[in-house]
C-alpha cells in the first residue's frame, strides 16, 4: 500500500524521505543560549521515531532577542559545537537536521511558561525589549524600543551570522521565523506597526525587513539548501494581516530563494479570538499553495496518521508539521507509516518491536 505522506519531497538539493517534519517547540531548557543533553534527547528521540525532517526549536539570532532567559541561541561561536552533535544524530537516523531563526522582538524578556510566564525587568535578569513601534503587546509591559536604522541593521546582520553558524552546525535547512508576534511579523502587522519610514505603512514597507532578512541569509545560505519562512497567514483580527498579505507575501518570497512557507496564524493579539480545531490552520496553506505555486507547510492540531495523509494527498501543503502530537509520540512517523500500510525502515535497535503490516 502507498502513501503520499511517506513517499520523497525534494527541496532544492535536499530530499526529505516523508512529509512529517518536527515543528519547532520552544523547550525553554537552556542557559546563556547553549544547547545541552535534553535538546539531543529531544530531537534525537523524534528522529529516531523516524520525522523526515526535524526542525529545532526558536534559536535567537541575539541575546536580546530570546523569548526567555531559558531560550536556546546560536549568537555566538560557544553555541555551535553542540548542535553539531545533535546534527550528527539527526543524520545518523536518516533524518534532515533544521533550525528555526528567531528574534523575539517585543515578546522578548519573559519568563518561561512554568516560570509563570510574565515579564522579567532587567534587575531580574531581564532586559529592554525591541520592536518597529513603542507598543507593548500587553497592556501594562515596559513599551519597548521602536528600532532606529542602527538596530535593523544589527538585527539583519544578526540573522545572517546566524545563519553562517548554522551552517558551520550542521544543519542543512534554515527557516525564518516570521510568525506569532515576534519582531518580523511585528514589522508586517500593522496592528504591531505604526511607523512612517520606509519600514512601516504599505504593504512593501512592512515586509521589507524580511525580504531583506531572506536576501542577508541567502547570501550566506548554500544554494543548495531550502529555506523556509513561518509566517502568521492571519492576525484573526480586524485591520492586521491577513490572509490576502499572505498570499502577496508568499508570491514575493518566490522570486527572492525561499523554498516552502510554513503557515501558522496568530499571535500578535493577545485578545484574537482564534477559532481552534483540529486542522484549522490547514484551509491557509492551502491557498497560498494553490494561488502562488509555492510549496507548504500545515501546523496546528494534526494529530491523526489520517489526517496528515488527507492533507498532503488532496495537496493541500506539501508537508504536515507536528508539535504536540510529536511530544505525546515522539515515534508517530513509524505508527502513522504501520495504520496506512507502510513498510518504512525501523531503526536496528528497535526492529524486534515493529509491528507486522495487515495483510
Amino acid at each position: 500500500m502507498s502513501a503520499t505522506l511517506f513517499t520523497p519531497l525534494t527541496l532544492r538539493g535536499i530530499t526529505f524521505k516523508n512529509r512529517i517534519a518536527v515543528s519547532p517547540m520552544c523547550e525553554y531548557s537552556s542557559e546563556d543560549g547553549f544547547a545541552n543533553d535534553w535538546h539531543l534527547v529531544h530531537l534525537g528521540s523524534r528522529a529516531v521515531g523516524g520525522a523526515g525532517l526535524i526542525i529545532s526549536e526558536a534559536a535567537a539570532v541575539s541575546p536580546e532577542g530570546r523569548i526567555t532567559p531559558d531560550d536556546l541561541g546560536i549568537w555566538k561561536a560557544e553555541h555551535v559545537p553542540f548542535l553539531q552533535r545533535i546534527t550528527a544524530f539527526i543524520e545518523s537516523q536518516g533524518s534532515v537536521a533544521g533550525i528555526q531563526l528567531a528574534h523575539a522582538g517585543r515578546k522578548a524578556s519573559h519568563a518561561s511558561p512554568w516560570k509563570g510566564g510574565a515579564e522579567v525587568p532587567p534587575a531580574a535578569g531581564g532586559w529592554q525589549t525591541v520592536a518597529p513601534s513603542a507598543v507593548p503587546f500587553t497592556t501594562g509591559e515596559t513599551a519597548p524600543l521602536a528600532l532606529d536604522a542602527a538596530g535593523i541593521g544589527k538585527v539583519i546582520a544578526d540573522f545572517r551570522a546566524a545563519a553562517v553558524r548554522s551552517l558551520e552546525a550542521g544543519f542543512k535547512v534554515i527557516e525564518l521565523h516570521a510568525a506569532h508576534g515576534y519582531l518580523l511579523h511585528e514589522f508586517m502587522s500593522p496592528l504591531s506597526n505604526q511607523r512612517t519610514d520606509e519600514y512601516g505603512g504599505s504593504f512593501e514597507n512592512r515586509i521589507r525587513l524580511l525580504l531583506e532578512v531572506t536576501a542577508a541569509t541567502r547570501e550566506v545560505w548554500p544554494a543548495e539548501y531550502p529555506l523556509l519562512v513561518r509566517i502568521s497567514a492571519t492576525d484573526w483580527t480586524e485591520g492586521g494581516w491577513t490572509v490576502e498579505d499572505s498570499v502577496a507575501l508568499a508570491a514575493v518570497l518566490k522570486t527572492r530563494g525561499v523554498d516552502l512557507i510554513d503557515c501558522s496564524t496568530g499571535g500578535n493579539v493577545p485578545a484574537a479570538q482564534i477559532p481552534v480545531g483540529p486542522g484549522y490552520q490547514v484551509p491557509f496553506a492551502e491557498r497560498v499553495k494553490k494561488e502562488t505555486g509555492m510549496p507548504t507547510g500545515a501546523v496546528g492540531l494534526i494529530t491523526t496518521a489520517q489526517e496528515a495523509e488527507t492533507i498532503v494527498s488532496q495537496g493541500q501543503a506539501d508537508m504536515v508539521l507536528l508539535a504536540r502530537e510529536l511530544l505525546r509520540d515522539p515515534y508517530f512517523p513509524l505508527h502513522a507509516a504501520h495504520e496506512l500500510g507502510v513498510d518504512v525502515q525501523w531503526p536496528d535497535q528497535y526492529l524486534r518491536a515493529k509491528p507486522r503490516l495487515r495483510q
